[in-house]
């Protein structure tokens, strides 16, 4: 099968580079250098015992935040794919994009971020990239994984202004309101599909939704119906498995389309045309519209059900202890985390708990805080 020809708007080889220089790999490309970093990263492998929705000792079949990247890797790689895009860019952010994720899932981020309001506050994405500029201690020459610009700026999908003056080159985009990529436009929206269709099939598997409920939502029911109608007899793991496959696959060719057709109407020739554009990777306003009501039911009837918020407020009080008692005595860090100065005491904190998996984070509060553990 011969090699895909690249669009001329998408990303062929890094035009930044890396901050420190290296020699090109040997039998890869930089992206597929990238994305092997990102993969034998500790941040990465850590990810296998990450909240997505439910707490990974909830049981085994839910998804994690490793997973998750997985399926949003695959999604993205079919997309880039089909639209001549850069496959090894488009996986490398994929598999990046929530490498600063805190345990927990969004229940720690808040948690997280009210913590350290008073020092510059806690995002997942800034917390992502500093895991592959600075956290990450693999290689001799460089902290961090010293990943391609491209990469880099495909894992910062949002930036507040004060932050984006501090990051340098990666954060002109914001400041000059200009776009990514169209990979990074791609693997954001890659992510949205995923974990709200695989936040619907893990609802689905817990008991906290069912059919009846989910009937109500448009882009389901559409799809539910279809399978009831070509396959009657169906059991009902396979009815939901068919039903979530199929959503996938109407909201991955909606993208398809809709991009296809906003790449004809701007023209763009080269990635500064990508870049000056509008968003170009887009849903159609219909399904932008069913897309958005999903997301409202999965708000309401899963993220809020008694169940998640009252694991959501344990988390949020194993967040609060352990920032507190690092905060109040450093001694308790271990010493690789362990705080030169005071002033750098509260983001040394924060980057220990932010690399904390969920069974660690609660093991870590027992042996503080719990009698018996002594």
């Amino acid at each position: 099968m011969p090699e895909l020809q690249l669009a001329s708007y998408a990303v062929g080889v890094s035009a930044h580079g890396r901050k420190i220089a290296e020699p090109a790999p040997p039998g890869r490309s930089e992206f597929q250098r990238d994305r092997d970093r990102i993969i034998h990263s500790g941040a990465f492998r850590r990810l296998e015992y990450k909240t997505q929705v439910f707490v990974n000792h909830e049981g085994d079949l839910f998804r994690t935040r490793l997973t998750h990247s997985i399926e949003v890797a695959q999604i993205a790689r079919s997309i880039a794919r089909r639209m001549a895009l850069n496959e090894d860019l488009v996986e490398a952010i994929s598999l990046a994009h929530d490498l600063g994720h805190t345990p927990f899932g969004h229940a720690g981020q808040e948690a997280l971020n009210v913590c350290m309001k008073d020092h510059g506050g806690f995002e997942h994405n800034l917390q992502s990239l500093r895991v592959v500029d600075v956290l990450e201690e693999r290689y001799a020459a460089f902290d961090g994984l010293n990943l391609c610009f491209e990469t880099r700026e495909g894992i910062l999908k949002h930036c507040s202004m004060q932050h984006a003056a501090q990051l340098g080159e990666v954060g002109k985009r914001f400041i000059n309101d200009k776009r990514p990529s169209l990979e990074a436009q791609v693997a954001n929206l890659a992510d949205e599909i995923a974990y709200n269709n695989h936040d619907v099939d893990d609802g689905l598997r817990s008991g906290l939704l069912t059919l009846d409920q989910l009937a109500s939502v448009r882009l389901f029911a559409q799809h539910l119906n279809e399978v009831r109608i070509a396959y009657p007899a169906l059991a009902e793991r396979r009815v939901v498995h068919e039903t979530v496959r199929r959503m996938i696959n109407a909201l991955v060719t909606d993208l398809i389309t809709q991009t296809e057709l906003n790449i004809r109407a701007h023209a763009p020739l080269v990635i500064d045309d990508v870049r000056s554009a509008p968003p170009i990777a887009a849903f159609s306003p219909e399904m932008h519209e069913l897309n958005r009501e999903l997301k409202a039911f999965l708000r309401t009837h899963l993220y809020r059900h008694y169940r998640v918020m009252r694991m959501t407020a344990k988390a949020r009080r194993i967040i609060e202890d352990l920032f507190g008692i690092f905060m109040e005595d450093p001694r308790l860090l271990p010493p690789q985390f362990n705080p030169q100065t005071d002033s750098e005491r509260p983001r040394a904190v924060a980057d220990y708990i932010a690399g904390m998996t969920d069974r660690y984070a609660i093991r870590e509060h027992r042996r503080i805080f719990a009698i018996e553990e002594i």
